[in-house]
């Protein structure tokens, strides 16, 4: 290191006020460490409720407002998670945090049945909130991680809770288990069922057991592959159509209209991650150029800094995404 480089790092300390140190930390630094391993050019050292970071005056604001977002939801939500710190950082390193717009201001969507609060966390999950509230169809585009589903389920969920709407339709394309449904017989109820797991994965976090089972079984909620939406007309309900990549041209026209009164949908999926046989177009990729001058359609992109699963995630993406470059 030389002498000039020397000058410019600095040991400055940040207090952790109003709330216990170990929830900003994490139980063994879990959390400091997240952070510490982002900024290899500062040291970052906590004594009790004090933070000592030695490093540049840009890494040392950086790190500072990070934690005073890392504070404020804690103190609003009682928990913090590795999973949080990395949204902020990500945040963070995309400008997207600025004064009075943090993500711990944003709205609670719902709680969990445990009490935690669901929101959501970054601004593309805002503007499919966002737009949700102002449109009848949303579609919500992005890769693994940023969300898509996880957000329209609260927003779902969120609507049925409020009587806006009497009934939740979940729909999946069962790309390898065949789309030509005409029944669930057991044995083929199995193969499809995991294709719809992230969709119940999603609903049980929300719903506490014995309630969804009772919705499930009123079909209150309905979950299904995307061929059983076919000569339907669904009425005050709220239909979500997940891994839309993997519904063909055809099929996502079938399933648009099926929309009746007083229902909304969102339509989430990622261009880059088709299953499709090679000689069938997804519905999804041509679908903004169709209806771009259609009013009461939003389309919603979301992108890396989006993402809110381990922090590899998003690296893989970025990785991919040079790649292809």
């Amino acid at each position: 290191m030389n002498s000039s480089t020397s000058l410019e790092l600095k040991e400055q300390s940040i207090i952790i006020e109003g709330i216990e140190p170990v929830m900003i930390f994490g139980l063994n630094d879990e959390i400091l460490n997240r952070i510490d391993s982002s900024y290899p050019k500062a040291r970052l050292t906590a004594r009790g409720n004090e933070l000592k970071v030695t490093g540049s005056q840009e890494d040392f604001e950086e790190i500072k407002t990070i934690l005073q977002e890392l504070i404020r939801i804690a103190k609003r939500t009682r928990s913090l998670t590795e999973q949080d710190a990395d949204t902020v950082m990500a945040l963070k390193k995309s400008d997207r945090i600025v004064q009075g717009e943090s993500v711990s201001s944003e709205e609670v969507l719902l709680h969990t049945h445990l009490g935690t609060a669901i929101r959501a966390k970054t601004p593309g999950q805002k503007k499919v909130v966002e737009a949700t509230g102002n449109h009848d169809i949303v579609f919500a585009i992005g890769p693994a991680g940023t969300g898509k589903t996880y957000t329209s389920v609260a927003l779902a969920v969120k609507a049925l809770k409020e009587r806006k709407i009497k009934k939740i339709v979940l729909v999946r394309p069962a790309v390898e288990a065949g789309e030509s449904l005409g029944f669930l017989p057991g044995d083929l109820k199995e193969k499809i069922d995991p294709y719809l797991r992230p969709l119940y994965d999603a609903l049980e976090e929300m719903i506490e057991f014995e309630r969804l089972e009772q919705h499930l079984a009123k079909n209150v909620i309905e979950i299904a592959p995307l061929a059983y939406m076919r000569g339907r007309t669904l009425n005050n309900a709220f239909i979500i159509l997940d891994e839309a990549q993997n519904a063909t041209q055809i099929q996502m026209k079938m399933f648009l209209t099926r929309i009746g009164t007083n229902s909304r949908a969102i339509v989430t999926g990622d261009v880059t991650q088709t299953d499709l046989p090679r000689n069938q177009q997804s519905g999804l990729m041509t679908i903004q150029k169709v209806l771009q001058d259609v009013e009461g359609i939003s389309f919603v992109h979301l992108g890396q800094e989006d993402v809110v699963r381990h922090k590899l995630v998003r690296d893989i993406i970025e990785a991919y995404e040079k790649h292809k470059e």
